[in-house]
């Protein structure tokens, strides 16, 4: 059994400052000869120890709205390879749920927009928050219909 004695030598000691020079600790208490850092009352602001400030470590925002639209572009001809693919089904009314539901779009997607690029010939049904003029021509063309929802006129 160790006794109360032996337990308390293994701790250290607290170094009491400014007490005399014989301590080691003595006049200046290890702080040095004069500046900033010898006063007291005073820390550096922002100075973490040379750790990396808190301002660093945070991801800059800047100029970047923080809730901007993000507005996803499909084409006909990627629209028609999900189709032949059966990613999506042509008979069902296709809209942005649509998209996030065959992961082909992100979930931070909020609107999408259709454009006229590639080869296109599938009756579907689409809803889409902007269109193209060719675009919806080409879905017209093929059978199809589509409803902007955003129409500026």
């Amino acid at each position: 059994m160790t006794s109360l004695n032996t337990l308390n030598n293994l701790k250290t000691k607290k170094i009491r400052v400014g007490r005399g020079i014989g301590s080691g600790k003595g006049k200046t208490s290890g702080r040095g000869v004069k500046g900033q850092k010898s006063r007291s009352g005073v820390a550096i602001k922002s100075f973490e120890g040379g750790q990396m400030p808190l301002y660093r470590r945070l991801p800059k925002r800047g100029f970047n709205p923080v809730n901007k639209n993000d507005i996803a572009v499909i084409n006909l001809g990627d629209l028609q390879n999900l189709i032949d693919n059966k990613k999506i089904k042509a008979d069902e009314k296709i809209n942005i749920n649509t998209f996030k539901k065959s992961k082909f779009f992100r979930k931070s997607i909020n609107k999408f927009k259709v454009l006229s690029n590639g080869n296109f010939n599938s009756k579907i049904d689409i809803e889409a928050d902007y269109s193209s003029k060719t675009a919806k021509e080409k879905i017209e063309k093929a059978g199809g219909q589509i409803t902007v929802k955003n129409q500026s006129k």
